[in-house]
C-alpha cells in the first residue's frame, strides 16, 4: 500500500495550525509511582473486566480516546492503557483541593473552556512530543442524559490532535457499566457493579486519510489541496475532521457504549 509522502505528511501536520508550548514535559514522580501500585489494588476490590488489552501499545506516543459516563472513566482507561495517561481536563478539577493536587502531580492539562482550549491543545502536543500517553473525551464532557443512548456527538479537537501527529495511534476504549458505579451527583461508590471495557484497534490519522472508507486521500489529491486558496483549504480539513470525528464515535458506539 502507497504511504504518504514526506511532503504530503508535512502539510498535513503545519495545515492544523498547532505548536506546542516548547517546555518538556514529563510524568510527575507521584504518579509513576501510583501507576506500579494502584491499578493492582483497584482490580482487586472492583468488578471490571477488560477486553482486546493487546490492542494497546506498550511504547510510544499513544492518544487514548473514549466516551464519558463517569468521574471514574480516567481512572478505568488508565487501567486498560496499564501506562500512566495525561488527560484534558476541564478547569473545574483544578479549583478545589484535594483534587487540585491530584490533578497537578498526575500531569493532568487543564483546559479553560471560556478561552478556548488552544493553550490546553498545546501541551497536549508537548505530551506526545515527548512519547507519552494523551487521553481525550471526545464528547467534552461527562453525558448528562438520564437515559441511554448516553453517547454524545464529538468534539474536532481529537482530529486536530491525531492530524498533527499522523503516525501516532489513535486507541478508542469504550466503557460499559461506570454510571451504575458512580451515578452522577452521587458520592456512593458501589464497586460491586459489573463495568465491560473494551479496547478497539489503534488506527492513525495517516492510515484513516489514506483508507477509501475514511479520509479518501492519496498524496495526488493532497497536491491538489495544496494549490487552492486558504478558504478552500481550511474548508475542507474542517470536513476531514468532523468525518474523523464521528467515525470515532460510530465506532465507539458500535464497541458497545450505552
Amino acid at each position: 500500500m502507497e504511504r504518504l509522502s514526506d511532503d504530503s505528511l508535512k502539510f498535513l501536520t503545519s495545515s492544523v495550525n498547532l505548536e506546542g508550548t516548547g517546555k518538556i514535559f514529563k510524568t510527575p514522580a507521584l504518579f509513576k509511582f501510583c501507576e506500579a501500585f494502584v491499578p493492582t489494588l483497584l482490580r482487586s476490590f472492583t468488578n471490571i473486566h477488560f477486553k482486546g488489552l493487546e490492542n494497546v501499545p506498550m511504547n510510544g506516543a499513544v492518544i487514548f480516546s473514549g466516551n464519558h459516563l463517569s468521574n471514574l472513566d480516567p481512572f478505568i482507561k488508565i487501567l486498560a492503557s496499564q501506562r500512566p495517561i495525561h488527560f484534558l481536563a476541564k478547569e473545574g478539577h483544578f479549583q478545589k483541593q484535594p483534587n487540585r493536587f491530584i490533578m497537578k502531580n498526575t500531569g493532568q492539562i487543564e483546559t479553560f473552556r471560556k478561552s478556548g482550549g488552544k493553550d490546553a491543545l498545546a501541551r497536549a502536543f508537548d505530551v506526545l512530543d515527548q512519547g507519552l500517553c494523551l487521553g481525550i473525551f471526545p464528547e467534552g464532557t461527562r453525558s448528562r442524559k438520564n437515559s441511554p443512548p448516553y453517547l454524545q456527538s464529538g468534539k474536532t479537537g481529537i482530529a486536530r490532535i491525531a492530524a498533527r501527529f499522523p503516525k501516532v495511534p489513535v486507541v478508542p476504549i469504550c466503557i460499559n457499566g461506570s454510571r451504575e458505579v458512580m451515578p452522577p451527583g452521587k458520592k456512593l461508590l458501589r464497586f460491586w457493579k459489573r463495568v465491560n471495557v473494551t479496547v478497539g484497534n489503534p488506527i492513525t490519522f495517516e492510515d484513516w486519510i489514506m483508507n477509501e472508507n475514511g479520509g479518501d486521500m492519496d498524496n495526488e489529491k493532497i497536491t491538489e489541496i495544496q494549490a487552492l486558496d486558504g478558504e478552500r483549504r481550511d474548508e475542507i480539513f474542517r470536513k476531514l475532521y468532523r468525518n474523523f470525528t464521528n467515525q470515532l464515535m460510530e465506532t465507539i458506539r458500535s464497541m458497545g457504549a450505552p
